[in-house]
């Protein structure tokens, strides 16, 4: 069960409002460094399509080996993939995205540990890397055509799909009709929010900063249900047997590793980082790490996605 204590010494988990300008030249510590930026040509047909790997160094990596520290944007309180996890040797961030965090900082790096974790709200994902406040964004990102005219996305490590989480014994039976003068909740800026601003069924959306505050809310009998990824919902739903997932899901959504769009150096080397994350079958870091934090709550799965590239 996540709680509220302070992280181990395995990583340092800073508020995002507690990123520092460097004063001496008005850009913030971790802004990007000029490169040539990632453009997207012609209309986004393929948005899980991203640059070829490479473990070239560019301006990116040597910004981040020179600092020391990758700084990584997450989430502190989804269970299973972004949470502060109680253990027998202390509290410590844990979960599948944590995960692949310690393996691009390793390859950056050379050691999983050299990570400044700056817990990011689903609204501010973002804009923490436009405005330089992070250097990756690891937070169960889905990866889209709107999101790319702001930010890079890494190729897909994994596949989910939205739906709805219900009170066990609510007469809500998914995405459909059933929805109609509920109160539903969705975070901020996700895919959810989209979903329901397109097509509510009569439903009244509630807002808010972060996803886990929907499941308190509807403890709190203030919502009547819950949009959101199913992958994420499944980790609520084992957190509290009182509500269900409904109904199926209704999309099919990949997440990716996010960056800022001037950093193409860095999305090239998270690629090749995630092909060798992928490489090995049962026996790949990422399936390791599947069966650890995420077939509890979510089982079946059997692989990652497999990687799509851009031309060039």
């Amino acid at each position: 069960m996540a709680v509220a204590c302070a992280v181990t010494a395995a990583g340092v988990l800073l508020p995002l409002a507690h990123a520092t300008p460097d004063t001496t030249s008005g850009a913030p510590a971790h802004g990007p460094a000029p490169a040539a930026p990632w453009v997207l040509s012609g209309p986004c047909q393929d948005p899980e399509a991203s640059l070829r790997p490479s473990d070239l160094d560019g301006a990116s990596i040597a910004r981040i080996k020179e600092a020391g520290k990758l700084v990584a944007g997450v989430d502190q309180s989804s269970f299973r993939w972004g949470y502060r996890n109680q253990t027998a040797e202390g509290v410590r961030l844990d979960g599948f995205d944590i995960d692949l965090v310690k393996a691009i900082a390793k390859d950056i790096l050379g050691d999983e540990n050299a990570v400044i974790y700056r817990a990011v709200p689903t609204s501010q994902r973002i804009p923490a890397l436009q405005e330089g406040r992070v250097d990756i964004v690891v937070r169960t990102m889905t990866i889209n055509c709107e999101r790319l005219e702001d930010v890079a996305f890494s190729t897909a490590y994994f596949e989910a799909g939205q739906q709805v989480l219900a009170p066990k014994g609510s007469p809500i039976t998914g995405y459909d009709p059933s929805l109609k003068d509920k109160r539903i909740c969705v975070a901020a800026g996700s895919t959810a929010e989209s979903a329901l601003k397109a097509q509510s069924f009569g439903a009244a959306a509630v807002t808010v900063a972060n996803q886990l505050d929907c499941l308190v809310r509807l403890q709190l009998a203030e919502v009547d249900g819950i949009i959101t990824d199913n992958a994420l919902a499944a980790g609520q739903a084992a957190q509290d047997p009182a509500v269900r997932l409904v109904g199926s899901p209704f999309t099919r959504e990949f997440y990716g590793v996010a960056m800022n769009k001037d950093a193409p150096d860095l999305v090239r080397r998270v690629n090749k980082v995630l092909e060798d994350y992928r490489a090995g079958g049962n026996d790949s870091p990422w399936m390791k790490a599947y069966l650890k934090h995420l077939q509890p709550v979510l089982p079946g799965v059997t692989g990652p996605p497999a990687p799509k590239y851009r031309e060039g």
